[in-house]
């Protein structure tokens, strides 16, 4: 019976165990934490968002633009469900969004457990992997406990994103001894820090519109949704989607500025029109008062401090020049970008192992025969919304599977010969 060691017991880390298990090999799990699968606790705000519907490339992110899709659509959002579903997770639906019947995202790792111990896997906690030794016949992993013997690893140690479930980086220390090349690793699903003592004055606001980022005069990335206002700055769901983008920016010292657009579905000439039938269906109305109904009060506020434009002022004397100041604030709020917040506070990382070392179809290393990587610790993030998690599952599961099939990687292969 060939013995398996999945060093990191988050995710993808027990999904590779099962797998791994289901396909007839002994399987140990290797978890530095006093438990395991502490950050799928966190997910989808404790209900554990496990996948969604609405599957594409463009929803996952690789410096190798390719990876991640070729090991998702092997594993995608159906087969995630079916496999929950014979672990006894019943789902619901919320407009493509999957979740536990439950609400639970306890339920989930509940399920595992399950499923490991039925599987009879061994989990060791409070186990810190300290290195890897590829040898003649198998590996030897050095812990802080005793040494384990394997014939495969699969190295699913997560990235270092949300820290205190276990998220360290020291995986990726273990790659790097191996040969791998480590992308740099930043901060991604998280927000945004910007320049301006204003954003006292609007913390706690929570407006639909586009968040952007900008750079050297190029719209690099947008997202649309409900943004989050800060003391210090930009959240919510459209940050968080494009908050990948200023970091890698800000890494390579790039000027990075932030663009909201708070009526993304009027065009400016339109945005104009309105603000002049708005002012002129109500002339008497003060200029800081006209646009109260519209937006919120502390936005309003704001904007109109900001064109200098005397708030007693009534509506129906704005100029033409003035309505254009308005409507500059409201579509195009510009901001520069000053840092992400950190690790502690993002949901996952851009970078990690380069995946061009790693073989899309087995998960296999291209330089150590028997080496398997899987989750986060690789260079792929995905979008808010499950897909995170479910690149998680598609890689645990390749990884796991995998490993007890006969066979070296072709990668692999061709790059020895």
């Amino acid at each position: 019976m060939r013995t398996v060691v999945v060093v990191g017991g988050g995710a993808s880390g027990m999904m590779a165990a099962v797998a791994a298990a289901s396909s007839g090999a002994r399987v140990t799990i290797l978890e530095h934490k006093d438990r395991i699968g502490k950050k799928i606790l966190s997910t989808g705000n404790g209900r554990c968002n496990f996948t969604n519907i609405h599957q594409e490339p463009l929803c996952y992110h690789s410096d190798n633009l390719l990876f991640p899709w070729s090991v998702v659509e092997k594993f995608g959002a159906q087969d995630v469900i079916a496999f929950f579903l014979k672990l006894g997770i019943y789902s619901k639906n919320r407009n493509g969004y999957i979740y536990p019947n439950s609400d639970q995202a306890s339920a989930v790792l509940d399920a595992f457990r399950m499923e490991l111990e039925r599987l009879k896997v061994s989990i060791c906690t409070d186990t810190e992997c300290r290195e890897i030794r590829p040898g003649r016949k198998g590996f030897s992993v050095e812990t802080n406990r005793n040494t384990f013997r394997a014939d495969r690893v699969i190295l699913c140690a997560g990235s270092k994103a949300a820290p205190v479930t276990g998220s360290d980086g020291s995986g990726y220390d273990l790659a790097k001894k191996l040969g791998h090349r480590i992308l740099p690793v930043l901060p991604a699903l998280t927000a945004l820090r910007c320049e301006g003592k204003f954003f006292k004055s609007i913390a706690g606001v929570r407006a639909f519109g586009t968040a952007a980022v900008w750079s050297e005069g190029k719209c690099i990335a947008k997202d649309t949704g409900e943004i989050q206002l800060t003391d210090y700055g930009i959240s919510g769901i459209p940050a968080f989607q494009v908050s990948r983008y200023a970091s890698k920016l800000l890494y390579e010292k790039k000027e990075a500025e932030a663009v909201l657009n708070f009526m993304p579905d009027f065009t400016k000439e339109q945005m104009r029109i309105f603000l002049r039938n708005r002012a002129e269906t109500r002339p008497e109305k003060r200029t800081d008062m006209f646009l109260i109904g519209l937006f919120h009060k502390k936005l309003c506020d704001l904007w109109i401090r900001m064109t200098k434009i005397p708030g007693e002022k009534p509506a129906g004397q704005l100029t033409d020049e003035e309505i254009d100041r308005i409507t500059a604030l409201i579509m195009e709020f510009r901001v520069r970008i000053t840092g992400t917040n950190s690790f502690d506070k993002a949901q996952v990382c851009c970078g990690g192992v380069d995946t061009l070392e790693i073989d899309p179809e087995t998960l296999e290393s291209v330089y150590v025969p028997g080496l398997y990587f899987a989750g986060e610790i690789l260079d792929v993030d995905g979008m808010c919304g499950g897909y995170n998690l479910t690149f998680a599952w598609a890689s645990g599961y390749a990884a796991g599977r995998s490993a007890v099939v006969e066979g070296q990687s072709q990668l692999s292969k061709k790059r020895q010969n």
